[in-house]
């Protein structure tokens, strides 16, 4: 069964979610179903070696899952975000775009995954774009069931009636300014193997 247009924060049918799963291993990325936030941070921090140099885009489900928090305050990851905060945006805007540009672990979610398997991201600035598209040496997607829709069409909706009303609220609270859908990425295929992987979570997480 199809997820209708408008059900944007439901949890997909189990059917559904095997679908999926089965269509995005035919785009060449791999899949790993979990059945809530707890399961996906297990499997992703299983994935990265100590030491490892990660970033991530901003991420509600990241924060949802705890994952964020683990890089962030565990010590063990060479957590980017800690390296460019403390730069001068300035003077080292050009070694801070490259240090983001390709990480050897990309991190993050999406704001839609299509019935056949499409990702659909999108951001204001773009920042993440670019390393999940091909910088990042490996790259973790977490994403939560609700987030599968029928199509193309249906992604872009969720993310123009869903969740920039939500993020435009959060950003106006914290910066006083509002938020733009500025770029829009679509991930067809993968083409090196064992690049990208999916983890697909059954309960509702993120936005």
């Amino acid at each position: 069964m199809s997820q209708t247009v408008d059900d944007f924060s439901t949890a997909a049918s189990e059917e559904l979610i095997q679908r999926v799963a089965e269509k995005l291993s035919e785009r060449n990325m791999q899949v790993v179903v979990v059945d809530d936030g707890d399961a996906a941070r297990s499997v992703v921090l299983e994935s990265l070696p100590d030491g490892a140099e990660i970033h991530s885009g901003k991420s509600k489900t990241l924060e949802d899952a705890g994952i964020l928090k683990e890089l962030q305050e565990s010590g063990r990851y060479d957590f980017l975000r800690h390296r460019y905060l403390k730069m001068d945006r300035k003077t080292q805007a050009r070694e801070i775009r490259k240090l983001i540009a390709a990480p050897d672990f990309m991190l993050g979610s999406v704001q839609a995954v299509t019935e056949d398997g499409l990702l659909v991201a999108t951001s204001a600035t773009g920042s993440q774009l670019g390393a999940y598209a091909t910088g990042g040496g490996k790259v973790i997607l977490v994403v939560g069931s609700q987030k599968i829709v029928p199509d193309l069409e249906a992604a872009l909706r969720r993310i123009r009636e869903h969740v920039f009303p939500w993020e435009d609220a959060r950003v106006r609270e914290s910066l006083g300014v509002g938020t733009v859908v500025g770029k829009i990425l679509i991930i067809e295929r993968e083409w090196q193997a064992q690049r990208t992987t999916v983890v697909l979570v059954r309960q509702p997480i993120g936005v």
